[in-house]
């Protein structure tokens, strides 16, 4: 599984991709989570994007330049410091999107 955390400049989305990916391995998944910015979503081949709740505004242009489920991590994002709930979260992100059949989400 490969993730891509999407915030303004990177630099925040560096923390909650680095705490994602300690809890997937804590967890017993070998995801591998990567920080980027907005115009890193574009045609990126990774199979799930998580965007700063900043860029909330900018989702539906994101899903457009992609075929992964794109969605907005929760306000409280940054306060989850050993990355457990962000974890839930992706994995609750993937299993909606496996339920929902292709062309329409």
């Amino acid at each position: 599984m490969r993730i891509l955390v999407v915030c303004g400049a990177g630099a925040s989305s560096t923390f909650v991709a680095l705490r994602l990916r300690t809890a997937a391995t804590a967890a017993g998944l070998g995801w591998d989570a990567v920080a980027g910015t907005e115009s890193s979503v574009a045609g990126s081949d990774h199979d799930l994007v998580l965007v700063g709740p900043h860029l909330g505004d900018r989702l539906e242009a994101m899903r457009r330049s992609v075929e992964a489920p794109v969605a907005v991590l929760p306000d409280d994002v940054f306060s989850d410091r050993d990355g457990s709930r962000t974890l839930d979260f992706a994995r609750s992100i993937l299993a909606a999107a496996s339920d929902t059949p292709k062309g329409t989400s």
